[in-house]
C-alpha cells in the first residue's frame, strides 16, 4: 500500500464528485471483462462503485485486470465521471457514476471463496456459511444488519446518557447463584477445587450500584446461560441492561418507551406512535393464551368451562369436572378458508402442545352447526357458546378441553398459526404492549417447591406482601416485561430493597437462612446499609436487532454466533484442552464411554 492512501468509500461517490481524481480499495465484488474493456465493481461496507479500465488509459494495470477475481482486494487510481443515462444503475447510490481507473494494485489476492458473496440471498446451508463466517459476514445483506446493531446501540447509548445513566461495567467471572438457568463455570488455578461462574445478568451488581448510590446505570452486557438453544436464543447473548433508584413501575415503563420509540425512528426512521397498552398477567393468559401475547391482530380465546361442564359431550363434562379448562376461539371466515382436511389437521399442530384432541365447529351459509361434537351439544350449551364466540356463517370455532395450561398454550400456538393462515397478521405493525401484574412465585410439581416467576429479587406488591408467607400463589410482583409481535424484547421489575422482604422471599422459595448467606450474603449485606428503592429492566439486544432487520434468527444479527448446538463451526469451539492446563487447574477428566 505503499504511496496509496484512500480518499472515498465505495458508497460515496455521486454526479457532484464528477472530474474528481480519487483512490478508492475494497474487494472486487463482479468481475466483467469485455477484451477491450474490464470491469470491476468494488465493494466496502459503505458499498458498490464501478470501476472501468481503458487499454489507452489504464496501460499496464488494464493487463493488470485481467488476474483480478472475485474477492481479490485491491486499490484503484482514477477519475470520476458520470455515466450516460442509459447506462445508469439506479439500485445503487452510486449507480450514476463510475470511475475510470489510470492505476491499478492488487493489495492481496484471495482463494475461490466456498459460496458465492456477490448473491443478494443464498441458499447455501447455514452450517458452511457459519464455517466461513468471515466470508459470510461480507454479505451486504449481514453487512447492514450489523450496521443496524451499531445503530440500535448508539441511540441506546445517547438516550440512557442524555437521561443521566452511567455506563459501569460489572464483572464477568463472578460467584455461581443457580436460582435460574445452568451457569457456565469455570475453574480457578489459584483456589482450585473453587470456581467462578459466567453472569447469567448482572443483576446483583447492578442492585449493590443503587445501594452505592450511582442512582442511574446502564450497560450494553454480555450474559451467558447453559440452555437449550433454539433460533432465538445463543449461550451468550448481550443484553441493554439498566437499573434506576427512587423509582417505581411507571417510571421505568415510561422511560423504557421513549428509548425504544428513540432506537426505532434512529435504526430504521418510523415513528412509533402512542402509548403502549398495558396487561395484566391474567388477562392476557385468558384472552391471548401467553403471558407474550400478538396483539395485532383478534381471534382472542374465550372460556366455556361452565357453560358446557352439563353437555353430554363427555370429554368436555370430564374436563370441566376434573377443574380443567374448555376453551376456543372463533376463526372468522375460516369456513371458506380451509378445507376439512386442513382443518382435521390442526389437531395434530396442536399435538406437540399436550393437546389430546381438537373439536370444532363450522356455522354452515344456513346458519347450521357442522361438527361430530353439534348433536351433544343442548340449548344451554349452545347458548353459551354463542355469547362467547358470537359466530356468524362461515365461522369456524376451534376448542381445546385439558389442563388449563395446556388449553391455554394450544390455542395461543393456534391462535398466531391461523393468524398467518387468514391473512390476518400484517408485519409492518409493530405491536408493542407491557405485561405487567405477574405472580411472584409458582409452584412447582416434580420438585415440590415455590419458584421465583421473574427471579428471587423482584419485588411483591406491598399490598400484597402479607400473604406472601400464607398464600404466596395469590401475591403479585411488581414485574414487566415488554412484548413485540408475540416475542418477550425486555422484562424487569422493582426490587426488593428491604432485608426483612427479601429473607421472607427466600423462605418461600425454601432458601434458608443458611443457604441464603452462602449464596447471596453480599447483597443481604448491602440491602443492610441503607438500599434506596430502585428498579430496573434488561432489553435483549439480539431480539430487537432481529425485528429491526426483519431476520429470521438472532443468529443473522450477531457478528460470531453458535450454533443450535452451542458450538462454533469456525473455530471449532468448544474443544479439547490439552493435560497441563487441566494439571494446572487441579480438574481430572472422568473417563466417558465411547460411542
Amino acid at each position: 500500500m505503499e504511496g496509496w492512501k484512500r480518499t472515498h468509500h465505495l458508497g460515496a461517490l455521486r454526479k457532484s464528485d464528477a472530474g474528481k481524481t480519487v483512490t478508492l480499495m475494497g474487494w472486487v465484488h463482479r468481475r466483467r471483462d469485455h477484451g477491450g474493456l474490464v470491469f470491476l465493481d468494488l465493494r466496502d461496507r459503505e458499498g458498490i462503485t464501478q470501476v472501468v479500465l481503458y487499454p489507452d488509459l489504464s496501460g499496464e494495470s488494464h493487463d493488470l485486470a485481467h488476474q483480478v477475481r472475485s474477492e481479490y482486494v485491491v486499490a484503484i487510481e482514477g477519475v470520476v465521471v458520470e455515466r450516460p443515462a442509459e447506462t445508469a444503475n439506479k439500485d445503487l447510490p452510486t449507480g450514476d457514476i463510475e470511475v475510470r481507473a489510470k492505476r491499478l494494485a492488487i493489495l492481496n489476492r484471495a482463494k475461490t471463496p466456498p459460496f458465492q458473496i456477490a448473491d443478494e440471498k443464498t441458499d447455501v446451508g447455514e452450517d458452511l456459511r457459519l464455517k466461513y463466517r468471515y466470508l459470510d459476514l461480507r454479505r451486504p445483506e449481514l453487512q447492514n444488519n450489523l450496521r443496524m446493531r451499531h445503530k440500535v446501540t448508539s441511540a441506546a447509548r445517547r438516550f440512557l446518557e442524555a437521561e443521566g445513566f452511567w455506563d459501569v461495567e460489572t464483572p464477568v467471572l463472578t460467584k455461581s447463584t443457580p436460582e435460574g438457568a445452568r451457569d457456565f463455570l469455570v475453574p480457578s488455578r489459584l483456589s482450585q477445587t473453587n470456581f467462578y461462574a459466567l453472569p447469567q445478568s448482572p443483576q446483583l451488581f447492578k442492585q449493590l450500584l443503587m445501594v452505592a448510590g450511582v442512582d442511574r446505570y446502564y450497560q450494553i452486557v454480555k450474559c451467558f446461560r447453559d440452555e437449550d438453544l433454539r433460533a432465538d436464543r445463543q449461550p451468550e447473548f448481550t443484553q441493554i441492561d439498566l437499573e434506576m433508584s427512587f423509582v417505581d413501575q411507571d417510571d421505568v415503563m415510561e422511560l423504557m418507551e421513549k428509548m425504544v420509540k428513540v432506537i426505532w425512528k434512529e435504526a430504521v426512521d418510523i415513528a412509533v406512535e402512542g402509548k403502549f397498552p398495558r396487561l395484566g398477567y391474567a388477562d392476557a393468559l385468558s384472552r391471548y393464551g401467553c403471558d407474550a401475547p400478538d396483539i395485532r391482530f383478534g381471534l382472542e380465546l374465550a372460556e366455556i368451562t361452565e357453560v358446557v361442564a352439563d353437555s353430554d359431550f363427555k370429554v368436555f363434562a370430564q374436563v370441566a369436572a376434573s377443574g380443567g379448562a374448555v376453551k376456543g376461539l372463533n376463526a372468522k371466515g375460516a369456513g371458506e378458508a380451509l378445507t376439512r382436511k386442513e382443518i382435521d389437521d390442526l389437531a395434530g399442530f396442536v399435538a406437540p402442545f399436550g393437546a389430546k384432541g381438537l373439536a370444532w365447529i363450522r356455522i354452515q351459509p344456513d346458519g347450521q352447526w357442522q361438527s361430530p361434537i353439534a348433536k351433544f351439544l343442548g340449548d344451554k350449551a349452545r347458548e353459551g357458546i354463542v355469547k362467547a364466540f358470537s359466530p356468524v356463517p362461515g365461522d369456524i370455532m376451534f376448542f381445546v378441553a385439558d389442563k388449563r395450561e395446556v388449553a391455554n398454550l394450544s390455542l395461543a400456538r393456534l391462535r398466531v398459526h391461523l393468524g398467518r393462515r387468514l391473512g390476518l397478521i400484517d408485519d409492518s405493525v409493530l405491536g408493542f404492549c407491557w405485561i405487567t401484574d405477574f405472580p411472584l412465585v409458582e409452584w412447582n410439581e416434580e420438585d415440590k417447591r415455590y419458584y421465583a416467576l421473574h427471579h428471587p429479587f423482584t419485588s411483591p406488591r406491598l399490598d400484597e406482601a402479607h400473604l406472601m408467607e400464607s398464600e404466596p400463589l395469590k401475591v403479585r410482583a411488581k414485574a414487566y416485561d415488554l412484548v413485540l409481535n408475540g416475542t418477550e424484547v425486555g422484562g424487569g421489575s422493582i426490587r426488593i430493597h428491604d432485608r426483612d422482604i427479601q429473607n421472607a422471599l427466600f423462605k418461600v422459595l425454601g432458601i434458608g437462612e443458611e443457604e441464603a448467606m452462602e449464596k447471596f450474603g453480599f447483597l443481604l449485606e448491602g440491602l443492610s446499609y441503607g438500599a434506596p428503592p430502585h428498579g430496573g429492566i434488561a432489553f435483549g439486544l439480539d431480539r430487537l436487532c432481529m425485528f429491526l432487520c426483519k431476520a429470521d434468527s438472532i443468529r443473522d444479527v450477531i457478528a460470531f454466533p453458535k450454533t443450535q448446538k452451542g458450538t462454533c463451526l469456525m473455530t471449532d469451539a468448544p474443544s479439547a484442552v490439552d493435560d497441563k492446563q487441566l494439571r494446572e487447574l487441579g480438574i481430572r477428566l472422568r473417563a466417558t464411554a465411547q460411542a
